[in-house]
């Protein structure tokens, strides 16, 4: 398919509108990702990593949707087109009002993008919180692991880094109790075996599923 088919098509599946508006439609949307009209006669493998997700970033918005899902929209590209791209998409949500999932491994990026996190361990939040508070008091011992592991400039703020032991278990069978206890440095006995922790605000807008959260 060609771009401007990829972007035609969620209008022709989703939209009784006339070929003239969605024409001009994709013609608004190439323009607003970056991309000339010239390019709309392209494959997509004629483009580079950057123009391929902005051409995705066309497409989504194509039928004006409220709530976009991002699965590691960046995680192939280069760290100045990550920028980009980033930077395209918070002026996209700025301008069409919307709300993204951005679901990513990258924790400087889901900083940059993110108003608010839920760091999830084997298929379940264990926190959630506005971004700031995330990163400034975290409550979950994985949390804080995550955290930990971020690469700085100074090696000797290193020395505070929280290794994990052990493998992450298999999600079809998953441990009883606290999904994390196993590899949990503040492990405290049969209640994390035994019973799963619920998810309970720990401070003002601030939920973690552990069951230290009182002393944390």
């Amino acid at each position: 398919m060609t771009v401007k088919q990829i972007i035609d098509e969620p209008m022709r599946s989703l939209t009784d509108w006339s070929k003239e508006k969605r024409q001009k439609r994709i013609f608004e949307l190439v323009d607003e990702v970056g991309l000339g009209r010239e390019h709309l006669q392209r494959a997509p493998h004629e483009f580079s990593g950057g123009q391929q997700q902005r051409v995705a970033i066309a497409r989504a918005l194509s039928v004006n949707p409220q709530f976009v899902v991002a699965d590691e929209p960046t995680s192939a590209l280069d760290v100045s087109v990550q920028a980009d791209i980033l930077n395209l998409m918070r002026r996209l949500q700025d301008e069409y009002n919307l709300t993204y999932l951005f679901i990513s491994h990258d924790l400087s990026v889901v900083r940059h993008i993110s108003d608010r996190i839920a760091v999830m361990y084997l298929g379940e939040f264990a926190e959630v919180a506005p971004t700031d508070a995330l990163f400034e008091t975290p409550k979950h011992p994985y949390t804080r692991a995550l955290l930990s592991s971020i690469p700085r400039a100074d090696s000797e703020t290193m020395d505070d880094r929280i290794l994990l032991q052990g493998n992450v278990p298999s999600p079809e069978n998953p441990p009883s109790g606290c999904r994390f206890h196993p590899r949990c440095q503040e492990y405290i006995g049969d209640v994390c075996e035994t019973e799963n922790p619920e998810l309970v605000e720990t401070a003002e807008d601030h939920l973690c599923a552990c069951h230290l959260h009182d002393e944390m």
